[in-house]
Formats: C-alpha cells, sequence, structure tokens
C-alpha cells in the first residue's frame, strides 16, 4: 500500500518542488535553460510512452499478428484525438505566447496558464493510473517496480516543468507564494486523474490495453504539439535537442531497470 500511494504521489511532489524554485531563482527563466528543461522533459514523456505504456498495451492485447497492434493503435490515435479535442474546447495559454488558444472568454492570463499546464499534466496522471490498473488487475508485465519507474519518470521530468511554469507566472506580476502555488496545484490533476482510472479499473478490465494506449497518444500529442516546438524557439535550438536525449535516455534506463 505505501509503495502504491507513493507512485501516485511521486509526480505531484516533482511539480510542488519544482514550482518551489521560484522563491530561490531570479525573477525571469533564461531561454536557454528553459529550452533544455521542455527538452528534457519531452524526452522523458517520449520514452514514458513508448516503453511503460505502447509496448505492455501490444503485450496485454493477447492476439497475433495485426490484431495484437489493434488496441494500441486505435487506443494511441484516440488519446491525440482527445488532447486535440481539450485544445479546442478550453481556453488556455501556453508560456512565452500572447495569443490565447481556444475559445474566447474573460478569464485573466494567469487563469489561462495555469489551464494550458493542466491541460499537459492530464495524460500523465492517467498514464500513472493506468500502469497501477493494469498491475493490480494483474498483469505479468506490468510490477510495482515498474510502475514506480513511470512514476519516478514522470516525476523527475515534473521538477523542470513545475520551474517553468511558476517562474513565468511570477514574470506576469504575480506574487511568489501565489505563483509557488498555482505551478503546485497545476500538478494535482495527476494524482486525481490516477486514482480515477484506478477505481475504475475493475469495470475497464477489458479496456486496459486501449488505455495503456490512450494515455501514450495523449502524452505524445503533448510533447510534439507544445513542448518540442517551445524547446526549438529562438537560437541554440540544439540545447532543446541535448534535453531530449538526456530525458529519454534516463527515461528507457529506469524502465528497463525497474521492470
Amino acid at each position: 500500500m505505501n509503495g502504491l500511494l507513493l507512485a501516485l504521489l511521486l509526480p505531484f511532489a516533482g511539480t510542488v518542488l519544482g514550482s518551489a524554485f521560484v522563491f530561490f531563482m531570479r525573477d525571469k527563466m533564461s531561454p536557454m535553460l528553459q529550452r533544455i528543461l521542455l527538452g528534457f522533459a519531452s524526452g522523458v514523456m517520449v520514452a514514458a510512452a513508448v516503453w511503460s505504456l505502447l509496448i505492455p498495451s501490444i503485450e496485454l492485447s493477447g492476439a497475433e499478428g495485426f490484431m495484437s497492434v489493434v488496441p494500441a493503435l486505435s487506443g494511441f490515435l484516440f488519446g491525440m484525438l482527445f488532447l486535440l479535442a481539450i485544445d479546442y474546447l478550453t481556453p488556455h495559454l501556453h508560456i512565452g505566447e500572447d495569443t490565447p488558444e481556444g475559445p474566447r472568454s474573460h478569464l485573466s492570463r494567469t487563469s489561462m496558464l495555469a489551464l494550458a499546464v493542466t491541460i499537459h499534466n492530464l495524460p500523465e496522471g492517467m498514464a500513472v493510473g493506468v500502469v497501477i490498473a493494469s498491475m493490480l488487475q494483474g498483469n505479468p508485465n506490468i510490477t510495482l517496480a515498474s510502475a514506480m519507474a513511470v512514476s519516478l519518470g514522470i516525476a523527475i521530468q515534473n521538477v523542470p516543468e513545475g520551474a517553468i511554469i511558476s517562474m513565468p507566472l511570477r514574470a506576469e506580476g504575480n506574487s511568489k507564494i501565489k505563483s509557488f502555488a498555482i505551478g503546485s496545484l497545476s500538478g494535482l490533476v495527476e494524482p486525481i486523474g490516477a486514482v480515477v482510472i484506478i477505481l475504475l479499473a475493475s469495470v475497464l478490465e477489458p479496456l486496459l490495453p486501449y488505455l495503456l494506449a490512450f494515455a501514450a497518444g495523449a502524452m505524445i500529442y503533448v510533447v510534439v504539439e507544445e513542448l518540442i516546438p517551445e524547446a526549438s524557439q529562438g537560437e541554440h535550438s540544439n540545447i532543446g535537442t541535448i534535453g531530449f536525449g538526456v530525458g529519454f535516455a534516463l527515461m528507457m534506463a529506469l524502465d528497463v531497470v525497474f521492470s
């Protein structure tokens, strides 16, 4: 039980720790550091999507030939479409941008920045939840150690992500305490989303291969649509690529070592 609780709360703890950087760093994060951190977060998410979600989805399907990839294929595509729909239906503002996305609203810039980050965190919470749910349902390919690897990997990438959230909020004119609070609360959707998936696990057991791939598709959407473009802006964009490689290698190693 303690291990499960730790796996649920680690990603949120990573966001809180990263958001606390606002108390120790200058009011504005350097563009180069931000590109490194965004690239690193992208690498962790892509590796987690492949090793911890898509491959187990295929293994869990129990089918052979082309049918073995149908759950992974359909779940992955639906996950991307789900995030695309949220992008269109939710008013939000991405870090470093002046023009909001989604429907028109009277929300403040701070609120729309927080919504953008919450959208990013949703698939990460689902990923942790569906991996734990698969383990609880007796999937031999997923152990508590592998679930911890997913949770730890997401927690590690949430540390720089938390800083990337709180620092721009501070630059928008918010106090350090408010920036920290909003940055931390943006990560609360992760344990909540994970718990919802786990509670529905017994009902959704036949759909677990689809849900694993769904979480992977949602994560890849966030990486390709938001994180990589932001990491590639401006000069020295290759530094974001290096960050991606380090993040990918770290998450891949965690998944192999703990599986």
